[in-house]
């Protein structure tokens, strides 16, 4: 009498989306670098914010001397050094949570227990989107208290409700999730550490700096880029010819550049996911 053969081991059950994002939440924190680079630079963009308020000596006398101090109250909110410490962290955070894994080989093992590359990179897209967000609204929200906390000693402070404060906060806690997400694509596309550093300096940092808005197709790529989209969002003297060295050419929209961040979430979100199945480990 002969009995089927039963199988010693039953197949295993899916991985579900939850658990992957339980994992890749492991894996983000457990890393030392994290909480270094997070607890860092959120230090140094209080710090550049809060010292800019300090230092700001603008009288505010009149009611017209204090219509106007409201542009450089809001500026202060957070300032350009402030948001480049701020790009520069998230992104290289973003980059390493992908560049990272397939330097040290614990990729393979990921995408041995869990085949669907897809949804490993889908949850740890959203892993990092939410931390990074949470960060940026901390971190915004801390600096516009401190700032008019500051200010508010010599009456020059401007509550959250005044026409762009909100704005400005906004604008500026989500650079952080935009930031990452393209870190991320900058590390999906090249998988090499110190070459995603260069391009996302490069990129994110310095390009901006070098392309001129004289002419119609330079202006559209200086507009689309990240960091002046959020700079559109946040000055409050945008288009202001007393607050211009140089005249604006062709100027963002405060429309556009809200379509510039969600374009750049988007695009990096796709290349992420797609790139992971075009390429071999």
């Amino acid at each position: 009498m002969t009995t089927a053969a039963v199988p010693l081991r039953a197949a295993e059950p899916r991985a579900r989306f939850t658990d992957l994002l339980a994992a890749e939440w492991i894996k983000l924190r457990s890393l030392r670098s994290t909480y270094w680079a997070l607890g860092a630079s959120a230090f140094a963009i209080i710090a550049f914010n809060t010292n800019a308020a300090r230092t700001d000596l603008y009288p505010v006398d009149t009611a017209a001397q204090r219509a106007e101090h409201v542009e450089m109250a809001l500026r202060d909110a957070f300032t350009q050094g402030a948001a480049l410490i701020m790009v520069l962290a998230v992104a290289s955070i973003g980059a390493i949570t992908v560049v990272g894994e397939y330097a040290t080989g614990l990729i393979r093992t990921t995408f041995a227990a869990v085949p669907a590359r897809r949804s490993v990179m889908g949850a740890k897209l959203t892993v990092v989107t939410a931390v990074m967000t949470m960060y940026g609204a901390v971190v915004a929200a801390a600096s516009f208290a401190a700032t008019q906390a500051i200010l508010s000693g010599r009456g020059a402070d401007v509550p959250l409700s005044q026409p762009g404060a909100l704005r400005v906060v906004v604008a500026s806690a989500l650079l952080a999730p935009v930031s990452a997400l393209a870190g991320m694509a900058l590390g999906a596309l090249i998988r090499h550490s110190a070459t995603t550093m260069v391009l996302i300096t490069g990129v994110l940092l310095l390009l901006p700096s070098f392309i001129t808005d004289r002419y119609r197709w330079t202006a559209a790529i200086r507009n689309a880029l990240p960091f002046n989209a959020w700079s559109r969002l946040a000055d409050m003297a945008y288009g202001h010819n007393r607050h211009m060295l140089f005249p604006r050419y062709y100027p963002h929209t405060l429309t556009g550049s809200w379509i510039v961040y969600g374009a750049w979430a988007l695009v990096s979100a796709v290349v992420v996911v797609v790139m992971v199945d075009r390429r071999d480990l």
